[in-house]
């Protein structure tokens, strides 16, 4: 699902214009990216966590010509999804 189909749905549910829910979507959006460049944990309760590793320095190989390449230190953003989440995905899954 895209983004866009994302706001049409959230659109037609909630009577907002597509305009509107798209401006919500991407307040939100820059928000949580706000919030990680801050190394700040983003808690969506009943969907999630947002948050940040850090990815010390290595050694890896270029798969195409196996030659070592180095890594540098990074930090990743992670995704957590809650209990909840998890339940109901596996429930729609497994039916």
């Amino acid at each position: 699902m895209t983004k866009q189909e994302i706001v049409d749905v959230v659109s037609n549910a909630t009577g907002l214009t597509k305009v509107e829910t798209e401006a919500i979507m991407n307040g939100i959006m820059s928000t949580i990216i706000d919030s990680l460049a801050n190394n700040k944990r983003v808690e969506l309760r009943g969907f999630g966590t947002f948050g940040i590793k850090h990815r010390m320095p290595k050694k890896a190989r270029n798969p195409g010509t196996g030659d070592p390449i180095y890594l540098p230190e990074r930090y990743v953003p992670t995704f957590k999804p809650s209990k909840l989440m998890r339940s109901r995905v596996n429930e729609l899954i497994n039916k």
